[in-house]
C-alpha cells in the first residue's frame, strides 16, 4: 500500500512524502486494515525497526485532523522521550486548519508543566504521567489517543506497575480513549490485547532481514543454515568478530555484561579497526577526540574514551555523562565510529543499529538475588533488533559467543519464544504506593472499590482475587498504621501526609522513614551529613554503590570528623561509597579526584545529584509536614550545595546565571564573597578575574539590576 493511497488529507500525505515515507511495510499495512485510522485501539506487537514510529504517527495525524482533544505517547526512558520528541515535534509543520502543539515533559515529578494544558501532543515518561494523574490536571480528560512504547515492559520489575496503572487508569477514561500499544515480539500478546482492549497486529517482518547465529570452537552456525569460521586472535571471540564485520563495510555494536569490560573489548578493537579507516576519516575522529577532551574533565574514563574514538572505536555504557554517550551515539550513527562496545542499557535505549551485533556473555548481574543469571530471551531479542541498519545493510547478523553449548543456545535463545510477559502489581511496594495514589485522587473511595479497580489491571487478569484482596489488605493496613490515610465507616481518605506523600512520587515506606528521621533532628545544630546518610539510605536513591575495602577507613574518618552532623550514631557498615561521593561533591572535589580516589564516573555523579536533588526536596517538603520550619533553611541550602557541587560559602553567589562551581570558587578567591560584594565590584574589575570575561561581567551586572 502507497502513502497516496491512505485516506488521509492532501496536507498530511504532503509531509509524510516530504519525509521519506512511501510504501507501507507490511505491519503498517496490517494496522491501516485493522482500523488504525478509524480510531481502533491496537496491540503492534512487531520486531525492532519494522516501522512501528510511522504507525504511531499515522494515529497522531488522523487524530488531530478529526478531534482537538489530546494525545499522550508514553516512553519509558527520557533519551526515548527526547528521540521521540524531536520526531513527533514536526507535525507543527502541518496545516491542520489550526495550529498544534507538541510538548514533552519527563522531569520533576511533582511539579505539573502548565504549558501542557494547552498542548495537543504531549511526550511523557510513564512516571511522569502518573504523577500528572496523582496532581489530578483536569487536562487528562481529554486525552483521546494515548500510545504506550515499549509496552512490553509491563514486566518490568521496577518500571512495570506504573506502566500497568496508567494504562489501567487511562483506558477507564470516561471518554474511552484510543489506545495504540507499540511492543516486541511477545508470547502473550493475545492476553496483553485482550486486556487493553484492543485489537492484536502481529507480524514478524523486518526491513533488513536478520540472520542469528553461535560462535563455538572456531567456527559459526547461522539460522539460515551458514557456517563460517572467523580469524581467531589474542583479541577474543568477539572482538574478532566485531572487527571482521567492519573490515566488511559493516558496523560493530558488541554487548559486554559490565562497564570495564565494554571498555576492555573497545581497547582490544581500536588498532585493528584504526588500520582499516583512511586519512579523510581519521581527520573527522581526531576532530571528534578534541570535542570530548574540550567539553570534560580529564579523567582516566575521559581519556580513554578520547584515545579509542581517535581510532574509529568507542564504548558506551552509563558511567559516561549525557554528553560523552550522545556524542558517541550520534558519531557512530553517521558513520564515523564503526565499532562501539556497550553495556546492555543500550539495547533497550534510543535507536542504534548496527550491521552485525555480538553478544559477549548471556550472563547479568542480578542485584535483587546478587549473583550473576541468565538475560531472558525477551532481553536476548531486544538486543538482536539491533542488528542491521535500515537503508546501509541488506542483512543483520546477531551472534552469541558460546561456551562448547551451542545446540543449547541455538534451540533456547534463537529458537525459543520470549517469556510472556507478567504483571509485577501484586509486589508490596506496587500496591502500597499505588493504593495511596488512588485513595488520594478518590476521597471516599472503598475497600471494594479499591480492589474492583486492581482487577482491571493486568495483574487482575493474571493473578487469583483472594491473592490480589490479601494484598491489598496487607498494604492498606500498613497506610493506616502509619497515618497516610484514614477510615470512615466503610471509606477512606488520605490524610495531609498521604496526600503530599502521593504527590512527591516517592514510596511510601521510604516517607515514614523520611518522617520518623525528621521527629529526632535536633534544633541546635547542622544536620548535613547526617541529611546527606538519610537520603543514600533510601530504596529510591539511585545509583547506589557499596564500599569497598580501602573505603571503610575514609567512612570511619569522615563519621569522626562530622560526628555532630549525624542524626543518630551510625557505624561505616551502615554507609555506602555514594554517601562519600555526595559528600566529596559538596566539598568541591573535581570529577578527576571523584574518579581516582572513588572510581565514580561523571554519569553517575549527574545521576547521582539529581537524584539526590530530589530526595532533598521530598525531605523538605516532608518537614513541613512534620512542622519543623526550623530546617527548611538549611535543607535549601543543601539542595543548591549538592546541584552546583560547593561548600556552604558559594551558595549566594550561584544565585547568578552562569556562575557555577569553578567561577563561584575563583570570585571567592578574589574577594568577592556574595551578591553585595558582587554589585560593588566595577564591571571593569570583574571582567579582569579569571573566567569571567567582559560580556558575563556585563551579564551578571544586568542581572543585579534586575534584583536577580
Amino acid at each position: 500500500m502507497k502513502i497516496s493511497e491512505l485516506n488521509l488529507f492532501k496536507a498530511a500525505i504532503d509531509f509524510l512524502k516530504k519525509e521519506g515515507y512511501t510504501e507501507l511495510y507490511p505491519p503498517q499495512e496490517d494496522s491501516i486494515k485493522a482500523g488504525l485510522l478509524h480510531g481502533k485501539s491496537l496491540l503492534i506487537s512487531a520486531p525492532t525497526a519494522s516501522g512501528k514510529t510511522l504507525i504511531a504517527i499515522l494515529s497522531m495525524i488522523n487524530y488531530l485532523s478529526k478531534s482537538k482533544g489530546k494525545i499522550v505517547y508514553l516512553c519509558p526512558l527520557r533519551a526515548l522521550a527526547a528521540e521521540k520528541f524531536s520526531e513527533f515535534k514536526k507535525l507543527e509543520s502541518i496545516d491542520f486548519k489550526r495550529k498544534i502543539k507538541v510538548k514533552i515533559s519527563t522531569g520533576d515529578f511533582e511539579a505539573v508543566d502548565k504549558d501542557l494544558v494547552n498542548s495537543d501532543v504531549i511526550i511523557l515518561t510513564n512516571e511522569k504521567m502518573d504523577s500528572i494523574i496523582r496532581h489530578g490536571s483536569e487536562w487528562v480528560d481529554d486525552v483521546g489517543l494515548v500510545i504506550a512504547d515499549e509496552i512490553h515492559l509491563i514486566g518490568d520489575d521496577d518500571r512495570g506497575p506504573t506502566l500497568e496503572i496508567i494504562l489501567t487508569k487511562l483506558k477507564l477514561l470516561e471518554n474511552k480513549p484510543q489506545i495504540l500499544g507499540l511492543s516486541a515480539t511477545i508470547s502473550n500478546s493475545d492476553e496483553i490485547s485482550e486486556w487493553l482492549g484492543c485489537k492484536l497486529v502481529e507480524n514478524k517482518w523486518r526491513p533488513v532481514p536478520l540472520f542469528e547465529g553461535v560462535y563455538d570452537a572456531g567456527s559459526v552456525v547461522m539460522n539460515d543454515g551458514r557456517e563460517f569460521e572467523i580469524e581467531s586472535s589474542i583479541r577474543g571471540k568477539p572482538v574478532d568478530l566485531g572487527i571482521e564485520s567492519v573490515k566488511n563495510g559493516g558496523q560493530s555494536l558488541l554487548f559486554a555484561e559490565t562497564r570495564t569490560r565494554s571498555s576492555s573489548l573497545a581497547t582490544k578493537a581500536a588498532d585493528a579497526i584504526s588500520t582499516s579507516l583512511d586519512k579523510s576519516e581519521i581527520k573527522e575522529l581526531e576532530k571528534i577526540s578534541r570535542k570530548i577532551l574540550a567539553n570534560n574533565e580529564h579523567t582516566d574514563l575521559i581519556k580513554t574514551l578520547a584515545t579509542l574514538v581517535k581510532k574509529g572505536v568507542a564504548f558506551h555504557h552509563a558511567g559516561l555523562n549525557q554528553n560523552c554517550r550522545e556524542t558517541v551515539e550520534s558519531e557512530f550513527r553517521n558513520g564515523k565510529i564503526k565499532l562501539i562496545a556497550a553495556t546492555p542499557t543500550l539495547g533497550a535505549g534510543v535507536n542504534l543499529p548496527a550491521r552485525r551485533v555480538v553478544i559477549s556473555s548471556l550472563n547479568r548481574y542480578n542485584s535483587r538475588v546478587g549473583i550473576n543469571m541468565p538475560i531472558s530471551i525477551l532481553e536476548y531479542k531486544q538486543l538482536c533488533g539491533r542488528a542491521g541498519r535500515p537503508q546501509y545493510d541488506d542483512f543483520g547478523e546477531a551472534i552469541i559467543i558460546g561456551n562448547s553449548n551451542r545446540s543449547e543456545l541455538i534451540d533456547y535463545y534463537i529458537n525459543g519464544e520470549p517469556e510472556p510477559i507478567e504483571s509485577k502489581i501484586t509486589d508490596d511496594k506496587s500496591l502500597r504506593t499505588h493504593i495511596l495514589s488512588l485513595i488520594a485522587t478518590n476521597p471516599g473511595i472503598k475497600k471494594d472499590q479499591i480492589i474492583d479497580f486492581f482487577l482491571q489491571t493486568l495483574g487482575g487478569l493474571q493473578t487469583r482475587k483472594p491473592t490480589i484482596k490479601f494484598g491489598i489488605d496487607i498494604a492498606i493496613k500498613f497506610l493506616l498504621s502509619e497515618e497516610l490515610i484514614i477510615k470512615k465507616e466503610e471509606r477512606f481518605a488520605a490524610t495531609e501526609f498521604g496526600k503530599k506523600v502521593s504527590k512527591l512520587y516517592i514510596d511510601p515506606l521510604t516517607a515514614t522513614f523520611f518522617r520518623d528521621s525528621i521527629e529526632q533532628v535536633s534544633k541546635e545544630r547542622k544536620h548535613t551529613l547526617g541529611f546527606l546518610h538519610v537520603i543514600t539510605s533510601c530504596e529510591e536513591f539511585f545509583p547506589k554503590f557499596s564500599l569497598r575495602n580501602k573505603d571503610y577507613e575514609k567512612v570511619s574518618l569522615l563519621l569522626e570528623n562530622y560526628s555532630s552532623e549525624l542524626i543518630e550514631p551510625i557505624s561505616e557498615y551502615d554507609c555506602s561509597r555514594s554517601l562519600l561521593a555526595l559528600q566529596s561533591w559538596i566539598t568541591e572535589s573535581s570529577e578527576i579526584s571523584l574518579s581516582d580516589n572513588l572510581n565514580m564516573q561523571s554519569g553517575d555523579m549527574h545521576r547521582m545529584v539529581e537524584t539526590a536533588d530530589w530526595l532533598v526536596h521530598c525531605l523538605r517538603e516532608l518537614t513541613k509536614q512534620s512542622n519543623r520550619v526550623d530546617l527548611l533553611e538549611e535543607l535549601d541550602i543543601l539542595r543548591r550545595r549538592i546541584i552546583y557541587g560547593i561548600r556552604e560559602e558559594l551558595v549566594d553567589l550561584v544565585k547568578i546565571k552562569g556562575i557555577g562551581r569553578i567561577r563561584a570558587r575563583i570570585l571567592y578567591k578574589n574577594g568577592v564573597k556574595n551578591l553585595e560584594d558582587l554589585s560593588k565590584i566595577p564591571v571593569k574589575k570583574l571582567a579582569e578575574i579569571d573566567k569571567i570575561g567582559s560580556t558575563l561581567a556585563d551579564n551578571i551586572k544586568s542581572q543585579l539590576r534586575k534584583g536577580r
